[in-house]
């Protein structure tokens, strides 16, 4: 917990939270207030930038984080495998896994493989028949066809049987991803993952990346080899491909995948975003239509609108679907593909309801659990994670949500965890222990497989293992600002200050501010459960302010029926609200705090 005044003399919100901030002293409520620095340097400083890393970060690209590509175990044989394949002609299938950083990872190759004048197959496996990672069954399949390599992505770190059976059918098997590896690898002509447990500090260093970033690098040294070869030439038309384009995809997968936007991965998305915006890549682009963006998309829209649909395959319909929308070229197939997953994305969210709502229910006998962990018959294992990730965000805790299937007597599970607990780690424990039939995943999230008949086993192992973490994690209980305005200073000026030390998310938060004291003119309840605000303040300025599926919590409730005569501080993220076509700053709440003792 950080030491310091409370923002605002607010020890305690309406949250039950203390404000504090994250870096120096940000109060604005009368101009700028005792700063050396602009605010874009204070919030990059906040963020833990050194001054002498100022100039890199206040613009991240590429050439200032991208790093050789040969620091990561594997990278060379890798490259030089796929080069060689490219060379000879060789038949090649790209096997991803069904969400949005696997799509977007067997994307990226299958592009690449066209820009160098080759093509590679797609194999994504169905969530319900086949399950995550590569199968024995299926690699010899794709062996028999003809393919005589097979490149997973974000996939088969821990896929030791079956990359066993593809090595022994004489077929070579180059692993792509970024999960936690076991310390004993599976049988691989090359596995390349930062997470490996043998990587250098500095190959280790990146082990951040989504699996579609360690991809991108990938396509860097496949490039380089054949460079290196002397495969380009303007004369027989093969041009050096421009790997750039290939960055809306690696935007797309990163953010989705709730990847720590910091360092390298920051600088994807932020050139990532740019060429996303040029609407290059036909699928994407009628993916951003079928979305109803009319402008260019954000990070936030990758993570709400773009990836939900992108998911939305391989949760309830075809796997297939998001890898055949990003790479076809045909204008019509693309707007196809990107309303049929706008429909499946419709059906996701019917289907995704009905098992939060049954896993709620088992709330209650989880308040002395350290990791929650719920189960139940007949849930749909293809919005567990989905589940998992919104009681998350309630609990705030580590959430485990399994889908048990009567017939089989196994449960499919998929965990979300909180900062600074790495339930990756944890599952992959279980798994060496013997409570797991499967296993993986990475800190933030993970996957598994258990008997029907070890789930309370296992609840309790993961209680065990986790509980100091997760006390040390949810001791820090303040609500950290960045910023202090009074209402009349929620400009959209300043939103386009605060955007500038973007892109935001794990790892690299988005900018928080107080604003206040402000008095409610009015409070009601839009859509299901979200709380509109309108809020007026002493300098004259009025703003509006909306929580989202706030209305039935206790502070949502205060605001609804108990802030009328009386003053607050209100606490979130501004925003641009441009319905109507003027641009106006409003605030999303996530806290509130009164300011009349």
């Amino acid at each position: 917990m950080l030491s310091g005044p409370a923002v605002s003399g607010v020890e305690r919100s309406l949250s039950g939270k203390a404000w504090r901030w994250r870096g120096g002293n940000m109060a604005l409520s009368g101009g700028v207030a005792g700063l050396e620095d602009d605010l874009l340097t204070q919030l990059l400083l906040a963020r833990g930038v050194a001054r002498e890393d100022l100039a890199r970060q206040r613009t991240p690209g590429l050439r200032h984080f991208l790093p050789d590509p040969s620091i990561l175990n594997d990278m060379d044989r890798a490259a030089d495998r796929i080069a060689a394949a490219i060379v000879a002609r060789e038949q090649v299938t790209i096997y991803g896994d069904y969400d949005v950083d696997g799509a977007t990872s067997a994307a990226l190759l299958i592009r690449l493989f066209r820009l160098l004048g080759h093509d590679a197959a797609a194999y994504i496996p169905d969530r319900l028949s086949e399950g995550y990672g590569p199968s024995g069954e299926a690699l010899l399949r794709l062996g028999a066809a003809g393919s005589t390599l097979v490149v997973t992505v974000d996939c088969g770190a821990m896929a030791h049987e079956p990359l066993a059976a593809a090595h022994q059918a004489g077929i070579d098997v180059i692993v792509v991803d970024h999960h936690k590896c076991a310390p004993e690898l599976p049988r691989a002509y090359a596995l390349v993952n930062p997470n490996r447990l043998d990587e250098s500090e500095e190959g280790a260093a990146h082990g951040h990346l989504a699996a579609v970033g360690v991809a991108f690098l990938l396509a860097v040294a496949v490039v380089r080899t054949l460079r290196q070869q002397g495969f380009f030439s303007i004369a027989e038309g093969r041009a050096e491909p421009d790997l750039f384009s290939l960055l809306d995809l690696v935007a797309l997968g990163t953010v989705a995948d709730v990847a720590a936007i910091r360092g390298l991965n920051r600088a994807f998305v932020a050139q990532g975003l740019k060429v996303m915006a040029r609407r290059s890549n036909t699928g994407l682009a009628a993916l951003i239509d079928a979305s109803r963006l009319s402008r260019a998309p954000s990070c936030s829209d990758c993570g709400f609108a773009l990836g939900p649909r992108i998911n939305a395959g391989g949760r309830v319909g075809e796997a297939s679907l998001g890898v055949r929308l990003l790479t076809t070229p045909d204008p019509d197939e693309a707007r196809a593909i990107a309303e049929q997953l706008s429909a499946l994305n419709e059906e996701r969210r019917a289907i995704e309801q009905a098992v939060q709502t049954a896993a709620e229910e088992q709330l209650p006998g989880q308040h002395n659990r350290a990791v929650v962990t719920l189960a139940g018959a007949g849930w749909h294992p293809g919005v567990i994670g989905i589940v998992a990730g919104r009681i998350k965000e309630r609990t705030g805790k580590p959430v485990i949500v399994i889908a048990l299937d009567p017939l089989t007597g196994l449960g499919k599970g998929s965990g979300r965890s909180i900062a600074g607990v790495d339930l990756g780690a944890a599952i992959i424990g279980a798994r060496e222990a013997g409570l797991l039939a499967a296993g993986g995943g990475h800190a933030m999230a993970a996957g598994l497989t258990v008997s029907a008949g070890r789930v309370g086993e296992l609840a309790d192992w993961l209680d065990r293992q986790l509980a100091s973490a997760v006390a040390r994690a949810s001791g820090d209980r303040d609500t950290l600002l960045d910023l202090s305005v009074a209402p009349g200073g929620l400009t959209p000026q300043l939103v386009e200050v605060l955007d500038s030390a973007g892109p935001f998310g794990i790892g690299w938060p988005g900018p928080r501010i107080a604003v206040g004291p402000v008095h409610v003119v009015r409070a009601d309840i839009v859509g299901s459960s979200h709380v509109r605000l309108v809020a007026g303040g002493a300098d004259g300025a009025s703003l509006k302010a909306i929580g989202f599926r706030m209305a039935e919590t206790d502070l949502g409730q205060a605001l609804l029926h108990g802030a009328r005569g009386r003053r607050l501080w209100l606490a979130g993220r501004a925003k641009i609200d441009d319905w109507g076509g003027t641009p106006r700053a409003e605030l999303h709440l996530e806290d509130a705090a009164w300011a009349d003792g």
